[in-house]
């Protein structure tokens, strides 16, 4: 192979370079596509949340399901170049299939800017998106093996840098796509009406998978390509079948015992098959652990949403730096510590970084939990009252009177006994005093809307926890006579009726925009855009919509539930050892893969390791369904009880694993095989002689 050393750069195979950068684009196309997937079925296509997410996880749990598809391929027919360059394709196509399904334009025949025959937008973005999994599952485990392939015998340094910097290629792909393309969906284009340009935001990652495809193609002439060896996976199916087959048969005291149980198929196959399918068992059965990490993994990031979504983008931007740093640093220097700090050992290690992480999640959540508000007891209630009148309004409730002045409310929530809450009164200057009749609901809190001179209505919160995730709860309260229609951010609040509440509805971080819309047209002088207060984690807001003076609209902003206290710099800690976890475990995961698996199943063992992280994700979706703590802190307790159980299931399970060098047991077959056949040619060139002698 002078071919690699004439492209050599740095001790690398320059081939590498396009590999990289091939990976690169494939991971920005297909997180930038990823990231729109719930807003375009919700926002283009209008189907619920529900149905969003669960038509969304399908697909992510599809993409992670065919890279045994790709492999198959790749090891048993087309060779891994061959595989790359044409699932390459379909994944193109996909993307553009998808582009395709979300212009409106295409069946929007009365030109109102709404498409008037959905199901052919939704046939569309299926086929898109199925393609799209056959296309970025498929290539994923040939990519990195294909990149492995491309090193020499001795060259394992660079073959594991190699594998850091694909991880890297990777992370940074997802990281800078997913801060671009929201900023490609707010503009709008279209050709009869302008909408959210949805063509352009899943355009550019088709032209990005286009570009991945001609970076990879341009390297064709430097490319190590092996051929793949007949249906090999046939051949292990088989092969294991009889050895099992055969071990059964052969089940009796009488018979002597085999070393291996893939020994009983020396009959039938030959002994290159069964020391390569040794290898790739080896490997496997150490993995079965491995989903059960992985879905802990993913509770993680799940779990930690007390933080914005930028946490995610801090993930991403931590692996960046993370990954040269324990390549160039940490490892060179545990290894002059002089310990051998192997494969096995520190994907063990990666696990324990993982379970610490989640203790350390753990304290943050005591932290948080010290300031959570205080919520009723199942047999009590919580009050609030909240005056939208003009006039000043006293409540009475047993045991105390409060008085609350226009447009303002009571200090917090009060609480009363379900028992004794007997009458609440409400007066004002000059009017009668009228009992408050409301059966409320115990465990719940309420607020109790006045305006003079004697109005009065009970609205249930339907908020007796914190806003999940760390988002953000706002309702309207509509102080005006007339109904109201009111659009904060992307969310609708329709048919507000007057001297009533909304439900409430959630949002991110920042500030947002609102307008408000009557019937009766609120006058063409008033500013058409409010804005929100600056919402930051976890808290809750009523806004009671009231009039200026110069009657436009004005918002009173009322908070009901406090935002989170703690300091991101508590939280900072945990994301560092989930990722230096994470860089730890997933590089040397692909690189031991590589390296313990026979030549002609490389692809395949890099499937096996994608397959563990599929199985984490099912795991995942089947418990997401199941028993929730009631203590947040104590399920993280817990989580980490399990990772740590699994660490130390997979630290004993790798103590008996021996390390081989396939390429070297290879070696040995090819010379034995060459020594037999000169054997065979001697005696077939001794034979007649002798045959005259006699």
């Amino acid at each position: 192979s002078g071919m690699s050393k004439s492209y050599g750069c740095f001790g690398y195979p320059l081939s590498i370079f396009f590999i990289v950068v091939n990976e690169f684009c494939e991971r920005f196309s297909y997180y930038g596509m990823r990231a729109l997937l719930i807003l375009y079925f919700r926002r283009f296509i209008g189907w619920d949340d529900n149905l969003s997410t669960a038509i969304y996880h399908t697909f992510v749990a599809l993409c992670y399901l065919t890279p045994i598809l790709g492999a198959l391929i790749a090891d048993s027919w087309l060779g891994k170049f061959k595989t790359i360059v044409s699932l390459s394709i379909v994944y193109t196509i996909g993307q553009a299939v998808t582009a395709v399904s979300s212009i409106n334009d295409l069946t929007d025949y009365n030109k109102d800017g709404t498409p008037d025959n959905l199901s052919v937008h939704v046939a569309l973005s299926m086929i898109g998106l199925a393609l799209i999994a056959l296309g970025t599952g498929g290539i994923k485990p040939c990519v990195s093996a294909f990149g492995g392939d491309q090193f020499e015998e001795g060259q394992e340094k660079q073959r594991n840098r190699f594998f850091s910097i694909f991880y890297l290629a990777i992370n940074a792909g997802s990281l800078i796509s997913t801060i671009v393309t929201p900023m490609l969906r707010v503009h709008e284009c279209g050709i009869y009406s302008q909408k959210a340009c949805y063509p352009l935001a899943f355009g550019v990652p088709a032209a990005l998978m286009a570009v991945s495809l001609i970076v990879f193609v341009i390297g064709s002439g430097m490319y190590k390509k092996f051929q793949p060896q007949g249906n090999v996976m046939g051949k292990v199916v088989k092969c294991i079948g009889f050895a099992l087959k055969n071990r059964f048969r052969h089940r009796s005291k009488q018979f002597p015992k085999r070393e291996h149980w893939l020994d009983w198929a020396k009959e039938k196959y030959d002994e290159r098959l069964i020391s390569q399918i040794k290898m790739v068992t080896k490997v496997m059965f150490l993995y079965i652990p491995l989903p059960m990490f992985w879905a802990l993994f993913d509770q993680q990031v799940g779990l930690l949403e007390v933080q914005p979504d930028q946490m995610q983008t801090v993930n991403a931007i931590l692996i960046v730096v993370m990954v040269p740093i324990m390549d160039a640093v940490v490892y060179p220097l545990i290894a002059k510590c002089g310990f051998n700090f192997t494969s096995l050992k520190r994907m063990t290690v990666g696990m324990f970084l993982a379970s610490m992480a989640f203790v350390m999640a753990a304290i943050v959540q005591l932290e948080i939990d010290k300031t959570l508000p205080v919520f009723p007891k199942q047999n009590e209630v919580q009050i609030k009252v909240l005056n939208i009148g003009n006039g000043a309004m006293n409540v009475s409730f047993p045991g105390t009177v409060v008085t609350v002045s226009q447009m303002s409310q009571v200090n917090g929530f009060m609480t009363f006994d379900v028992d004794k809450l007997t009458s609440i009164n409400i007066s004002s200057t000059g009017s009668p005093v009228i009992p408050v009749t409301y059966n409320f609901e115990q465990g719940h809190r309420h607020t109790l809307l006045v305006w003079a001179p004697n109005n009065y209505r009970v609205v249930k919160d339907g908020l007796n926890q914190k806003p999940e995730k760390g988002e953000n709860g706002i309702r309207f309260i509509n102080s005006l006579n007339e109904s109201l229609n009111i659009t904060m951010g992307d969310k609708v609040y329709v048919n507000v009726t007057s001297h009533n509440a909304s439900e409430y509805q959630f949002f991110s971080l920042g500030t947002k925009n609102i307008t408000i819309s009557s019937t009766q047209q609120i006058s063409q002088n008033c500013t058409k855009v409010l804005q929100s207060s600056n919402l930051e984690f976890g808290s809750a807001y009523t806004y009671v919509i009231g009039t200026q003076s110069t009657g436009c609209p004005e918002l009173h902003m009322f908070e009901d539930i406090s935002p989170n206290t703690v300091n991101m710099a508590l939280q900072i800690p945990q994301y560092f050892l989930i990722t230096c976890g994470e860089v730890v475990f997933s590089v040397t995961g692909l690189e031991f893969s590589y390296s313990q698996a026979p030549s002609n199943m490389k692809s395949v063992l890099q499937a096996g390791w994608l397959l563990t992280v599929a199985v984490g994700n099912i795991i995942v979706l089947i418990v997401a369904g199941a028993g929730q703590f009631s203590e947040q802190w104590a399920e993280y307790i817990l989580f980490a009880a399990l990772l740590l159980v699994v660490c130390v299931i997979f630290a004993i399970m790798a103590r008996f694993y021996t390390y081989v060098n396939p390429a070297e047991i290879e070696a040995q077959f090819d010379d034995d095989e060459k020594k037999n056949l000169e054997k065979m040619n001697v005696y077939s060139t001794v034979t007649p002689v002798s045959q005259t002698q006699m």
